[in-house]
């Protein structure tokens, strides 16, 4: 019975959602994603290789430091190379030097990959799998085993696979995840090749690891969960290599609205999350995405909306409101003023016991992001939006004018990389007017540089602050040059980071008041 049944959550965004065409995370996206994965109650999330580059490196160093409430860090890496002892094997050390609780090996189990990519004996390879489990569980690390390729080994010679993941139970794995690396089983193979595993193996916990190119990835973790699996791995929204992996949030949210698995204590967070997440990854959230996207419960059927006035759900397989979204016909607006409440709350404010206050805030929000706004990771400038309406924003400084100069000063063609960006801005802080001139990489970079030198010795706090993220996504691309822009940047002080948002025509506008909205933010937090 899966009644009220646990099921283990393994995120691996971070590592697998990254190598999807077009993302790339910053370190402190990934720190924040982190924070918002752990908040929402996933049970493991993989940060990747820590020796694979420089920023991967720093992440296992700052990851340590974050007061994560639930979630457990992995470091995902390879068995032991063959020929060599796990003792002695430089991937293997990197991972221990992570110092992350949990440690992901992936090792081969398709007999024909062994001898012919790996060019090892199949005896070999089971050393390689055992011995380097045994190790990282000497060293005081849980392992999870990735069995790499497993479905198609177990169709080709599945008494070898067998031995793979048993090799890796026995040498301690606490988890022996089955992945369908290729993405091309179907629900039928998986859930016949998982119930062997789980048979096999006894008691050690069996997971599902699916990706997307049949189309089946979250179909297939779920009837591996049905033979038995008891841990599922995915990433947020479906991100990764080729056509992506299982869309985590909605494994989730099947498991627990449709099977009565319990997976994580507050389903309500499950668009926000998904929002949250597409916008580090400066994407666009499918509309049609399953439980989250705008369109999942958006009724334009005259038929639809007809029924949907006499019967609440008659289009909708469960209510919106179980996984924070909202049908687009009927609307709640308690909910969305709910929602606005609890992020109020969170930020130190209070907007209760005042719903013409409240209304007039969800208006405000509900119009920016028509234009263009998003707030998922900008809760700098929703925190000022909000102290606006409150009668409680008093800015710090004002802009009387700011020019840009981008100078080139030697054409080297498509190649060229001696741009340099000036900035002049007139700015007032009280009664005093100061004009300052910077200079930077780029035009944000410029007036970064302009904005601090004018207002530093009014607010010595602001040397503190520093701009470590800088995305830019253009709204509405088929109108070329005047597209709306947004810019999101992120900033931190060295002991917390935050999100501003600015949109506009014009990208140096759009970046500005981003740029405005953090330095604003972090005075407030500093003199609160």
């Amino acid at each position: 019975m899966l009644q009220g049944r646990h099921i283990t959550t393994y995120d691996c965004t971070l590592r697998d959602g990254e190598q999807g065409l077009g993302i790339a995370l910053s370190l402190e996206d990934k720190l924040r994603i982190v924070e918002r994965l752990d908040a929402f109650g996933v049970d493991v999330i993989e940060g990747g290789y820590p020796a694979s580059n420089p920023r991967d490196i720093e992440f296992f160093k700052r990851v340590s430091s974050l007061p994560l409430q639930h979630a457990r860090i992995a470091a995902f890496g390879s068995t032991c190379r063959k020929g060599t002892p796990a003792s002695e094997d430089e991937g293997l050390a990197a991972l221990l030097a992570s110092g992350a609780p949990v440690v992901t090996l992936v090792g081969k189990c398709w007999d024909v990959q062994v001898e012919v990519a790996l060019q090892a004996t199949l005896d070999e390879n089971v050393r390689m799998v055992s011995e380097s489990v045994a190790y990282c569980v000497a060293q005081g690390r849980e392992v999870i085993f990735d069995a790499e390729h497993f479905f198609d080994g177990y169709a080709s010679n599945a008494d070898y696979a067998l031995r793979v993941v048993r090799a890796a139970a026995e040498a301690g794995a606490s988890c022996v995840c089955l992945c369908e690396t290729n993405g091309g089983a179907l629900p039928a193979h998986v859930a016949q090749a998982t119930s062997a595993v789980v048979d096999s193996l006894g008691a050690t916990d069996v997971g599902i690891h699916c990706h997307n190119d049949s189309g089946c990835a979250v179909a297939n973790t779920l009837m591996a969960v049905e033979a038995g699996a008891c841990q599922v791995q995915g990433t947020v929204n479906g991100y990764g290599e080729r056509v992506g992996n299982a869309d985590l949030l909605c494994v989730i949210a099947n498991l627990q609205l449709k099977m009565g698995c319990a997976c994580v204590p507050d389903l309500a967070q499950l668009t926000d999350v998904a929002r949250f997440v597409a916008v580090s990854c400066n994407t666009a959230l499918p509309p049609n995405a399953p439980y989250t996207g705008a369109a999942a419960f958006a009724h334009k059927g005259g038929l639809h909306a007809s029924a949907l006035s006499r019967m609440e759900g008659a289009y909708e397989h469960v209510d919106p409101e179980r996984v924070g979204n909202r049908s687009n016909v009927l609307v709640s607006e308690l909910a969305g003023k709910a929602s606005l409440v609890r992020k109020a709350a969170e930020m130190g404010l209070s907007l209760e016991g005042d719903e013409a206050l409240l209304q007039n805030i969800l208006d405000d929000v509900k119009q920016r992001e028509a234009a263009g706004y998003s707030y998922e990771a900008a809760d700098g400038s929703l925190y000022l939006l909000m102290l606006r309406h409150l009668g409680r924003l008093e800015p710090h400084f004002t802009l009387e004018s700011f020019r840009v100069i981008v100078d080139d000063r030697e054409d080297t063609g498509s190649w060229a990389k001696d741009a340099a960006s000036e900035a002049t801005i007139k700015i007032r802080v009280g009664d005093v007017r100061t004009v300052a001139t910077g200079e930077g990489a780029g035009p944000v970079g410029a007036l970064d540089n302009a904005l601090r030198m004018a207002i530093e010795e009014s607010f010595p706090e602001v040397s503190a602050m520093e701009l470590v993220d800088f995305k830019v996504r253009i709204l509405d691309e088929n109108v070329g040059t005047d597209a709306i822009t947004r810019v999101i940047i992120t900033t931190s002080n060295g002991e917390r980071s935050w999100g501003t948002v600015g949109v506009s025509e014009n990208i140096i506008e759009a970046s500005w008041n981003a740029l405005v909205d953090s330095i604003e933010f972090g005075l407030h937090g500093t003199r609160s």
